[in-house]
């Protein structure tokens, strides 16, 4: 099995990519070892010493580490992980999807369609080639409410993607939004 990686605009994150199908169409992000317990491939690579976040995409796997390692030291072993556990044919994930909630007026349906048809095909595509994802968490008033998982999360340049990216192009294609927020939840 070879397991290419990629760097990301985040320089404590990594991208790994093991050749074969991870999540598929959905995501899971995992800020802490605490909140992994559904995924027994995110709990293998949160027992190395100096992993911070674990973000399973699609057909890739992003990593952040804490400052106290150096990538050198860390990216073999992580390498290491993956490798076993596609081998072993263990599931990346158990249990059902934890389902977010979303803060939505029924009188919003269609502008939040609009909302999350150029999210899932403008905006989605290209976060996840840096390694991240970001994901619709509501509309109210005219403000969208947004959570950057993986590399996005914590990315230096996500404040500027988020405002100047993202809120730019829904403010044009959708006259009803106003702004664009980042929740961390």
């Amino acid at each position: 099995m070879f397991i290419e990686t990629e760097g990301t605009p985040n320089p404590a994150t990594l991208k790994f990519l093991p050749g074969r199908d991870v999540m598929g169409a959905t995501t899971a992000d995992f800020a802490s070892a605490e909140v992994a317990g559904r995924s027994p491939l995110a709990t293998a690579v949160f027992a190395l010493p100096g992993v911070a976040r674990v973000f399973l995409g699609g057909d890739f796997i992003t990593v952040t580490k804490t400052d106290e390692i150096a990538w050198q030291a860390l990216k073999p072993q992580v390498l290491g992980v993956i490798m076993e556990h596609f081998v072993a044919g263990l599931p990346v994930v158990e249990g059902g999807d934890e389902a977010a909630l979303e803060d939505v007026s029924p009188e919003d349906a269609e502008v939040v369609a609009q909302i999350k048809e150029l999210l899932d095909t403008r905006v989605r595509p290209a976060v996840a080639g840096d390694g991240g994802d970001i994901v619709f968490r509501g509309y109210r008033d005219g403000i969208v409410s947004l959570h950057m998982q993986g590399a996005c999360s914590g990315c230096p340049s996500s404040s500027a993607t988020l405002k100047h990216g993202i809120e730019n192009m829904l403010r044009h294609y959708v006259p009803e939004v106003v702004r664009v927020e980042q929740v961390l939840a």
